[in-house]
């Protein structure tokens, strides 16, 4: 299971360099689900690069972090908006572009969700407290919030979630979300404001992301279950 990695300055000992990490919480939930991670540092690519190196992987992790790149929405950048990671953008960017080609179950994690629907044309609210008036999607200090999204009824996420029609209480940390959704993308999760909270691509056997922080919920690994099932029945396609 491929899982995108942050680029970052990072101290450790006597260093302070630019590293590639991920938070260990998404690679234990991962492997708690039965699967093995592969870690995917932002580098150079080209659909040729991407495509090579989803060859070795049976399933992909689009995970968090700093806000996407405005320009590749069309829009300036709002006062609130990160400075943009450039190569993590095009990195992720062509990653899912090839997963979707090749029909590869991928999941996307907040900034993952975005990305996704960006990648298909779609748009991002930049700052969400200028909608909604509130600042609940986003504590700040690290504090993940937790908040009640609606499932919608025969979505393929109500199916790995047990298919119970139930709301369900998940972990947060995003100030931006999905605005004009992509053409081709679903909504398959709300909040009660109507903030988008997840969607899933229909065309593809198994393409599902969320905005909030399912590896924050170590007591409920079911999204990372459904992925490894899905890479399984993959790579049992494909060989």
């Amino acid at each position: 299971m491929g899982l995108t990695t942050y680029l970052e300055r990072a101290q450790t000992g006597v260093w302070d360099v630019p590293a590639a990490f991920l938070p260990q919480a998404y690679f234990e939930a991962v492997t708690r689900a039965g699967g093995i991670a592969v870690l995917l540092p932002p580098q150079p690519v080209s659909p040729e690069i991407a495509s090579r190196v989803l060859q070795g992987l049976d399933g992909l992790i689009i995970t968090g972090g700093k806000d996407l790149d405005p320009a590749r929405y069309g829009q300036e950048a709002h006062p609130a908006t990160d400075e943009p990671r450039r190569d993590r953008d095009a990195w992720e960017d062509e990653l899912l572009r090839q997963a979707i080609d090749h029909d590869l179950p991928f999941l996307g994690i907040c900034r993952g969700a975005q990305v996704l629907n960006v990648a298909l044309g779609g748009s991002l609210h930049q700052h969400l407290p200028d909608v909604i008036g509130h600042t609940t999607y986003q504590a700040g200090g690290g504090i993940f919030n937790r908040v009640t999204v609606e499932v919608e009824v025969e979505s393929r996420l109500q199916v790995m979630l047990g298919g119970r029609p139930e709301p369900l209480a998940v972990p947060v940390y995003h100030h931006q979300s999905i605005d004009r959704i992509a053409e081709g993308l679903v909504v398959s999760a709300r909040t009660s404001d109507g903030v988008i909270q997840a969607v899933e691509l229909p065309t593809v056997a198994f393409g599902v992301a969320v905005q909030w922080h399912p590896e924050e919920a170590p007591e409920d690994i079911r999204l990372f279950e459904g992925l490894v099932d899905a890479a399984r029945n993959y790579r049992k396609a494909r060989a």
